[in-house]
């Protein structure tokens, strides 16, 4: 594969192709399962996202169907941005879609004056603990449970942002 799928901001119409990225992606795992109702806000992506201040991104793949995602969320009381449905259809990993739609986060995180990006990620997704690691997120101690169907146990993950302001002369 040569060149990357284009980015856009997701529509509601993603829907049900997104839903599908995650269920697929959460078939690679030991008792990971997608259960709609634990993703209400995949029902509307675009509008649940905005309506947080947040974005997601989506990637198309070009016989149809969604390559990969990434969403990120402003959190002014941490004065973070925390980035959630970051998933890559097999087919794309290690090509540099995951970095192209970090980017787009990355951007946003900057944009907003945000000092910090968070995430927090299922202990079974070891190949993106990897990934979030290369991108200078590093683990924070403790954990979180979900009580989900999947009985999901999280680690956090945090990446401090360089401010573009300069520091001031003495």
């Amino acid at each position: 594969m040569t060149a990357l799928p284009p980015i856009r901001p997701a529509s509601d119409a993603d829907s049900e192709p997104l839903a599908a990225l995650i269920a697929a992606s959460f078939a690679e795992y030991e008792n990971c399962h997608f259960v709609w109702e634990e993703f209400p806000e995949l029902r509307q992506p675009a509008t649940a996202f905005a309506a947080k201040g947040g974005k997601l991104w989506i990637a198309d793949r070009p016989e149809g169907g969604i390559a990969g995602s990434l969403a990120a969320t402003p959190l002014p009381e941490q004065n973070a941005v925390e980035l959630t449905k970051v998933y890559v259809d097999p087919a794309f990993r290690g090509a540099g879609l995951a970095q192209a739609l970090f980017a787009e986060a990355l951007a946003f995180a900057e944009a907003g004056g945000f000092a910090e990006m968070m995430l927090w990620s299922d202990t079974r997704f070891a190949r993106g603990h990897r990934f979030y690691e290369k991108l200078g997120f590093r683990r924070w101690p403790g954990e979180r449970y979900l009580a989900d169907v999947s009985e999901t146990w999280e680690y956090h993950f945090r990446k401090p942002l360089l401010r573009s302001t300069p520091p001031a002369t003495p």
